[in-house]
């Protein structure tokens, strides 16, 4: 059993490797959806839903919340139009970050809890 599950908990969140794991599981999400946007896919949140997952998962609750934070930052500036600038959102745009946001924190959050189980499952057989 540990050993199946050791990399789940071995990164501590709130260190700054569990940030760089998420950082680079953003910038694995960003690639990918810049592929397809160029494809003409207009699916904005599409390729980060399993980055934050991972990172959440991988990394804690801290690193996932922060992905979140920085996944709203990114699209809004790379792949809303206009690109590469942060303009003013329409109501549209806010419904789009609020149905991204709200899935997107109870998955970190049932990742916290799944950790915390893990952990406390790994406590009581050792």
């Amino acid at each position: 059993m540990h050993k199946s599950t050791d990399y789940l908990l071995r990164l501590k969140p709130w260190s700054l490797q569990a940030f760089v794991v998420a950082l680079m599981a953003l910038a694995v999400a960003a690639t990918v959806q810049e592929m397809l946007a160029a494809l003409g896919t207009t699916l904005y949140f599409g390729t980060f839903f399993p980055a934050i997952l991972v990172a959440s998962f991988v990394a804690g609750a801290p690193a996932g919340a922060a992905a979140t934070a920085l996944t709203i930052l990114i699209v809004w500036w790379a792949f809303m139009p206009p690109q590469f600038e942060l303009n003013p959102l329409a109501n549209a745009d806010y419904d789009r970050f609020l149905f991204f946001l709200l899935p997107t924190l109870l998955t970190v959050w049932l990742a916290h809890i799944y950790r915390e189980a893990l952990a406390m499952l790994r406590k009581r057989s050792s």
